[in-house]
């Protein structure tokens, strides 16, 4: 390989890092404006459109347009959804009574 080629490599490194570097800086950022209420609200009206699938694909059960593991497949997905949410809830609580009893 020839000095050129080899600077060149590395020019081009270097650029691929300084992309990478802004990338995480930029979403660094956008993690420093997350809002956790708005966090939450979107995982709720996930596990309700998760439900709400479910619901219709086991209609379309009773209707004969669907297949039985879709309905398996839905109510499953719901299911890991709602369980997951139940979990974060119990550990903010969790949170929430341990920074109560710390004293001021």
């Amino acid at each position: 390989m020839s000095t050129p080629s080899i600077a060149n490599n590395a020019y081009q490194l270097a650029q691929q890092l300084q992309k990478q570097a802004r990338t995480m800086d930029d979403t660094a950022s956008a993690r420093d404006n997350v809002d956790f209420g708005k966090m939450v609200q979107e995982a709720v009206e996930t596990v309700v459109d998760k439900g709400r699938e479910a619901d219709n694909k086991a209609v379309g059960l009773v209707e004969g347009k669907t297949d039985v593991i879709d309905v398996v497949t839905a109510i499953s997905e719901t299911e890991v959804a709602l369980e997951t949410m139940v979990a974060v809830r119990d550990r903010v609580i969790s949170a929430y009574e341990e920074i109560m009893r710390m004293p001021i």
